[in-house]
């Protein structure tokens, strides 16, 4: 396969426009295992993409001396849609203009969509479940007519992704900690990925409740195993969102480090040679449902009293909301008040909040009460 280089051209909405979309494969075509990444799904956050950028030349260097053993597929860039939402100079990045969906919300139900056809071929031959599994994917994909620019967008991505072995989507916060949401059943062998790459927390939800990129593959091998236990289907898609601080944290040297340290998870897995260094380990999962995401119910201006990584207490205050408005605008400070103890992974950049506006992740170990059903950030 070598290092190989694919643009597709993607007809948009408007007559006469076009987006194009490329990807690189990298590493022996034959194979056995499978690496899937992208970058920027929501285009409002690129760490992701100078991650990438970094990541390939030495991907490309271990395929030139034959040192990889699983073939890789890269998406730099998986959304120039949202690369192109720019409006009076501030870009967007994080809707689909036309429908309004959240760029990594409403992913397809792939349970639903081929768990009546498996049923009827499974075997037991693991090995054999697997591929017929995957091809059942790709009948139910080839199926489909996608109609606009995004349904086409997301049709080539999920024809690229679906007979991964890891799924690995990179994105960002407004001001964080590097951390990974992910399935149980994906942390389950992605330990050493949070280890190398210097992971403060990781999110575990078998489902968030909305439908996001990275839970589209291992639910759908969580649940036929669950519908099906009486047959042997290995579990076959290690899938998380690796988040890279915030999206100001686009720096060469940031991406270079980073990009090095997922290398060599690559080399920790077998997928490159090598012997990666030893790295302090991770801490262990929680729950996303005892993750707190602290809101405000009045608009005001932020002052912050704590920094990101510190530990507070339930009930601790972790910023002080100013007044814009009424008989004590300017004047009073209104503290904004900590739900549970913690770790703080992440706060807002924007320091004008209005009622709803998430001002910091707090994360902790035991469920939150009202915590359940969705359980994601729009």
């Amino acid at each position: 396969m070598a290092f190989e280089r694919i643009t597709h051209t993607i007809d948009a909405d408007a007559p006469g426009t076009t987006t194009q979309l490329t990807l690189f494969r990298i590493g022996p075509a034959n194979a056995v295992a499978k690496i899937y990444l992208q970058a920027a799904l929501h285009a409002d956050e690129q760490p992701g993409i100078m991650v990438l950028h970094h990541l390939l030349p030495l991907l490309k260097a271990a395929e030139e001396k034959g040192e990889l053993s699983a073939r890789f597929t890269i998406f730099p860039m998986v959304n120039p849609l949202g690369m192109n939402q720019r409006v009076f100079e501030d870009h967007i990045g994080r809707y689909d203009f036309r429908s309004g969906t959240n760029f990594n919300r409403r992913w397809p139900d792939l349970f639903a969509a081929v768990d009546t056809k498996v049923a009827q071929n499974l075997t037991d031959d693991p090995a054999a479940n697997v591929a017929m599994i995957r091809e059942a994917v790709r009948d139910w994909l080839d199926t489909q007519h996608p109609t606009t620019a995004m349904q086409k967008l997301r049709h080539l991505v999920m024809t690229e992704a679906h007979d991964a072995d890891y799924v690995l989507d990179l994105h960002c916060d407004n001001e964080a900690l590097v951390h990974l949401f992910v399935t149980p059943d994906s942390m389950a062998e992605l330990g050493e990925l949070a280890d190398h790459m210097g992971s403060v927390a990781q999110l575990t939800a078998e489902d968030s409740g909305g439908g996001s990129f990275d839970e589209v593959w291992p639910s759908l091998w969580t649940r036929l195993r669950q519908a099906h236990p009486n047959k042997p289907i290995p579990f076959s898609a290690r899938a998380a969102t690796l988040e890279y601080r915030g999206q100001p944290d686009v720096f060469d040297e940031i991406g270079k480090k980073d990009a090095a340290r997922l290398f060599c998870f690559f080399q920790a897995k077998g997928f490159a040679a090598g012997t990666p260094p030893e790295v302090e380990a991770a801490p262990a999962p929680s729950p996303l449902s005892a993750t707190e995401m602290l809101r405000v119910d009045k608009a005001g201006l932020l002052a912050y009293r704590v920094e990101l990584g510190d530990h507070v207490e339930k009930g601790q205050p972790i910023a002080d909301l100013i007044a814009l408005d009424g008989p004590d605008a300017f004047t009073a400070r209104t503290p904004i008040l900590a739900g549970t103890s913690g770790r703080v992974i992440s706060r807002n950049i924007a320091k004008f909040v209005v009622p709803g506006n998430s001002i910091a992740k707090i994360v902790g170990t035991e469920p939150l009460a009202g915590r359940e059903g969705y359980l994601l950030e729009d």
